[in-house]
């Protein structure tokens, strides 16, 4: 089973990742520390603040073939990040698919404006991040409408976080 977790920066995807890590003990690949990995080791130009659509362009591939591997070989894994295209679908036969649970996370306008605060509180409770001064309640809004969007647009399984933080995705 691999079990990809996507959604905008703050939802909790990492959070998730280790969660089910340590209840199923399925070992998962952070796309940001491929990321990091492959920038740090001059594999490629770009950098932690390139524009996300070339992003998703260099490092699916890589991911994409990750997974057709773990398939093939029967093992479980989880992936989290946020470079998993809405249209990852198409990039998998049916045999494949049929191994794959896609979740993508997204809060509502509501939960962000009333726990904004613990959003912050716990921004770097698995990974610290470096810089966080782009982290404000309206990129966070909006940051979240669009994953909305477009989740809805591609029809793709979404987890609404809106009263409280609860994911459960057995």
């Amino acid at each position: 089973m691999v079990i990809l977790i996507t959604g905008a920066s703050y939802t909790g995807k990492t959070a998730l990742a280790q969660r089910l890590l340590e209840k199923y003990k399925y070992p998962y690949l952070s796309v940001d520390h491929l990321k990091m990995g492959l920038i740090r080791s001059g594999n490629t130009d770009l950098t932690p603040m390139s524009d996300d659509r070339e992003l998703t362009a260099y490092l699916w591939p890589i991911v994409r073939e990750m997974i057709k591997t773990a398939i093939e070989n029967e093992q479980n894994l989880i992936v989290e990040g946020c470079y998993i295209p809405f249209d990852w679908q198409k990039d998998f036969s049916d045999e494949y698919l049929d191994s794959i649970r896609y979740y993508c996370l997204v809060m509502s306008e509501n939960y962000i404006r009333n726990h904004f605060d613990d959003i912050k509180r716990y921004a770097c409770i698995i990974e610290k991040r470096l810089d966080d001064s782009y982290c404000t309640m309206e990129s966070v809004i909006k940051d979240n409408a669009q994953m909305l969007t477009l989740a809805e647009r591609y029809g793709v399984n979404y987890v609404l976080i809106d009263k409280e933080y609860e994911i459960d995705i057995q």
